[in-house]
């Protein structure tokens, strides 16, 4: 008999469904729509958006992606490299005032070779980090806790979003 406890996430069998699916056009078909709320985007800038990721690493996890696909960090146009860099400060800001985080984890995973889950469209990642948001469940139990859902933060952080950027 095993004395292994079993932790119930049932959100990640989407993860891990959308994996299978051609999801390599995702972000190209979410800047066409117009379906925001559903796409949890929340911040349409001229050459950027900032939308949330749907597998958090952590509560507030954001990603800035250009909206002219590149493959290669050195493929950005300084002009939109600039607006990304500009978004990330204050998405950077309104997480930090909205959230008292302690710090970020702030960058791209660049080509498939890194771990990029969408090596063809680079995008940025903004994740909230607190001193002590390291505990036992990522260790031990291989588990992230999340706070809030996805859409409940969605709706705090388009407020801050509106009325900041």
């Amino acid at each position: 008999m095993s004395n292994q406890k079993h932790l119930w996430a049932p959100w990640k069998m989407d993860y891990l469904k959308n994996k299978k699916q051609d999801s390599q056009k995702i972000f190209s078909d979410f800047i066409n729509e117009n379906n925001d709320k559903e796409n949890l985007i929340l911040h349409r800038a001229n050459h950027c958006y900032v939308i949330m990721n749907y597998y958090p690493y952590n509560y507030g996890h954001l990603m800035v992606i250009p909206y002219k696909e590149v493959d290669k960090f050195e493929d950005i146009d300084d002009k939109v490299l600039s607006e990304i860099m500009s978004v990330s400060k204050k998405v950077m800001k309104i997480l930090r005032s909205s959230f008292n985080c302690d710090g970020f984890n702030f960058g791209a995973n660049v080509g498939e070779g890194s771990g990029a889950s969408i090596p063809s469209h680079l995008h940025f990642h903004i994740v909230p980090r607190w001193k002590n948001d390291t505990t036992f469940m990522p260790v031990i139990g291989n588990t992230k806790v999340m706070a809030q859902t996805l859409h409940d933060t969605y709706e705090q952080l388009l407020k801050l979003f509106k009325d900041e950027l």
